[in-house]
């Protein structure tokens, strides 16, 4: 994969007309605060990250989307048609899941364009692709102030280049200042917190050594270590003795002595209650992954008040992300696709809407009317009219009569 893009962005680098080679220098490179491949590998690893990022994802574009055009437009449906036609030749919605769970765990993605002189489909890339991004600077007598990105840094595996902007699609949440880099929601697990000489480490490596260390005390407490007082022993039964305990398996071991002696195993002590402090880290790790819901399937408890509090916590949530990911789909992608087809896109007004497309409403009356002039048959009217919340009886069977039961 790494040779692939390496060849590939050299070939855009020679195409210096098409706008892919960054020929203007840059006055400032920015590096990420914690490389995003280490924000990744959070995601990859650790349960309670990948559980809420997927949850997060799945409720920002998990339900589709389909599209809409402007109806007063001459050629608004067949703009409509080359877009959806675009979606499915690059199969939009797949990549859509997959960048949006990198962008929510580490706020960036970076997609390349194929092919610079016509869009014709579209590639995510690693996610430690860029190693830098350059930003120009508006100077004025001493101030500089930030203007606008100018590169994006490759890696030398990558090939090393500099990529105008116009080479890549962005995906870019919650950047803080002037940052060219978007914040997910798992740097702040990542980070350290220094205040005045003391030093805080960072939540996920707490989380992850409480856990490292967790079986270590089981081993220990559960198979207990034992003391054996041998009163008189010679140095050969002390000897064996000691063997014996350093080679113990993990469970413990029970020795025995017959001459005169005690024995006594070390227990924990019942005043080492650390629960409180385990329950803060685990409290604080959840309130960084921000979405209560991993809570409701690990902490007996909750209600279903609490579950439906909680899913609209998640939705105040994932709505401004819908909302980033639809403006820029179709601005960086819709927009470019109709105006190389030859479309007005300003006109056309193609636009991404989330969830199914919705079908027609079946209006009572029209059912009833179609019944009466027998376009539908009564049983397909009964079957239909359950999914108005009618409540329909049993046909009555009809009566017989004495002289109909005698024949």
């Amino acid at each position: 994969m790494s040779r692939i893009l390496k060849r590939l962005v050299e070939a855009f680098s020679l195409k210096s007309r098409s706008g892919y080679a960054s020929s203007q220098p840059v006055a400032i490179y920015e590096t990420p605060n914690i490389p995003l491949a280490d924000v990744m590998r959070l995601y990859e690893r650790d349960p309670a990250c990948k559980a809420s990022v997927d949850l997060l994802a799945a409720s920002t574009v998990g339900m589709g989307f389909y599209t809409t055009n402007n109806q007063k437009y001459e050629k608004g449906e067949e703009a409509k048609k080359t877009i959806d036609k675009f979606n499915e030749d690059t199969n939009l919605d797949t990549l859509l899941c997959d960048m949006t769970r990198v962008l929510i765990a580490c706020g960036n993605d970076f997609w390349l364009k194929f092919v610079p002189e016509r869009l014709t489909e579209l590639h995510r890339l690693p996610v430690d692709t860029i190693e830098r991004i350059g930003q120009s600077y508006i100077q004025q007598g001493g101030l500089k102030i930030p203007y606008k990105i100018e590169g994006y840094k490759l890696r030398q595996i990558y090939g090393g280049e500099t990529l105008k902007p116009e080479a890549l699609i962005h995906w870019r949440i919650n950047h803080v200042g002037v940052s060219g880099f978007g914040t997910g929601i798992l740097q702040v697990l990542l980070h350290s917190l220094t205040f005045q000489s003391d030093q805080r480490p960072a939540y996920a490596w707490m989380k992850a050594k409480i856990e490292r260390i967790m079986p270590k005390i089981f081993e220990k407490y559960a198979g207990p270590d034992v003391l054996a007082l041998l009163e008189k022993a010679d140095e050969a039964t002390i000897q064996k003795f000691e063997r014996a305990i350093k080679n113990r398996s993990e469970e413990g071991a029970w020795l025995f002595y017959s001459g005169k002696g005690d024995i006594k195993p070390i227990v924990l002590d019942p005043r080492a209650r650390f629960e409180y402090y385990v329950d803060h880290i685990i409290n604080q790790f959840y309130l960084g992954c921000e979405t209560p819901l991993p809570r409701l399937f690990s902490t007996p408890g909750f209600t279903e008040a609490s579950a439906k509090a909680a899913l609209d916590l998640q939705n105040m949530l994932i709505k401004p992300i819908q909302r980033y990911v639809k403006r820029q789909v179709e601005r960086d992608i819709f927009d470019i696709v109709l105006a190389q087809a030859g479309f007005n896109p300003a006109e056309a007004q193609v636009r991404l809407n989330w969830r199914s497309e919705k079908t027609p409403e079946i209006v009572t009356a029209d059912m009833l009317k179609a019944a009466e002039l027998g376009l539908i048959r009564e049983e397909e009217f009964r079957k239909n009219a359950i999914k108005f919340g009618w409540e329909l009886w049993e046909k009555p069977q009809p009566e017989t009569s004495m002289e109909d039961a005698e024949k």
